[in-house]
């Protein structure tokens, strides 16, 4: 069987990792970077720690509209379709990358492979909302990581094919855990366990809206204590651009983007975790650090169980409040047992 599987933002590589392993004990895959993430802290690093194999074509995307990023994508995914002539295109998640890989799929009548199908956040102000429905509704196979996803997509009347098979991203990392044990960034950046917060902010929904933005950090000086920040190239831009100043926030030590490994050993390490990313809020849940969402709504509304994870959206009190709230340690297992790429796969093979 021949596979192409699109790639293009740092979650997809994570989660590509597992499931490219096994997809190549048995097939071909042809991997896409679309360049969606194309600062070398964002991409190239995740396929040299994640030990995934080079990305066959590189299309070089770069930022821009929504409308031009997908378009451009689109022409040149169905090129490359046409040229491999794959047996299945597969996507990971909701990202422009997702969605143009599966509208040129669909379009060629290449049936689509979708992991991590049936998130909802039931805002369509998103462009990851949009990107994840219209994906769902075009694929043939839809992979959900919970049970929840499953009903989402039962509602939307899409039942063929759709199975709870667990979370790739949990198997990345079961499977990275002992070798993110081994990073010196801890050291190097003189942290000590259980004793900082981490923080990340990407989303337009915050790094768009001044006030948003404004509250967030008003409410980032008024927490004491170690908190790090390893911030994005979107969201530095911004904020230098608006003239605001990260240094004048007590207690905050600004880092450029950091690889998986070394991320995963402070999302384990530190005793909150603050972001707007659903990715970390994932990775915060397997780890059983608590987490503070710095959003409205989360499509993972399974790691909510018990505030495990507390959603505050931006406003400053909130955000305090929730810092300060007592720490749990009830994680249940709510998304697989760490097999959920080998399954998929399986599942693939034996169609």
């Amino acid at each position: 069987m021949k596979i192409v599987t699109i790639l293009g933002a740092r979650p997809q590589f994570i989660k590509a990792g597992p499931v490219s392993r096994e997809i190549r004990k048995q097939h071909t895959e042809i991997i896409v970077h679309t360049g969606q993430h194309y600062d070398a802290n964002m991409s190239d690093i995740f396929f040299e720690e994640l030990n995934i194999p080079k990305p066959d074509y590189h299309l070089n995307v770069g930022s821009g509209s929504h409308g031009v990023q997908t378009a451009n994508m689109l022409t040149s995914i169905e090129e490359i379709i046409l040229k491999e002539e794959p047996d299945y295109v597969l996507v990971y998640g909701d990202t422009n990358s997702t969605l143009a890989g599966a509208l040129a799929a669909s379009k060629l009548h290449i049936p689509i492979v979708h992991i991590e199908a049936g998130l909802r956040s039931f805002n369509k102000k998103m462009p990851e909302e949009v990107n994840r429905i219209l994906t769902d509704h075009v694929s043939e196979f839809l992979f959900c990581p919970t049970d929840t996803a499953v009903q989402n997509l039962e509602k939307e009347n899409i039942t063929k094919n759709v199975f709870n098979v667990g979370d790739v991203m949990y198997d990345a990392v079961m499977y990275n855990q002992d070798i993110a044990d081994k990073s010196t960034l801890m050291s190097d950046l003189g942290l000590t366990e259980k004793e900082f917060y981490l923080i990340t902010v990407h989303r337009a929904e915050n790094t768009e809206d001044p006030e948003r933005m404004n509250n967030i950090l008003d409410a980032f000086s008024k927490v004491e204590g170690t908190k790090v920040w390893p911030i994005h190239p979107r969201t530095k831009n911004k904020l230098k651009s608006s003239g605001i100043d990260l240094d004048a926030i007590p207690g905050l030590k600004v880092i450029e983007p950091i690889g998986y490994l070394d991320m995963l050993s402070l999302e384990k390490n530190a005793k909150k975790i603050l972001t707007d990313s659903g990715g970390v809020q994932k990775e915060a849940y397997f780890v059983k650090t608590p987490c503070v969402t710095l959003r409205d709504e989360t499509e993972w509304v399974e790691t909510l169980h018990q505030d495990a994870n507390i959603l505050v959206g931006a406003d400053t009190n909130k955000i305090l409040e929730a810092v300060q709230a007592p720490c749990h340690s009830d994680y249940p297992p709510i998304f697989g047992d760490g097999n959920t790429s080998e399954k998929i796969v399986k599942m693939i093979s034996d169609k």
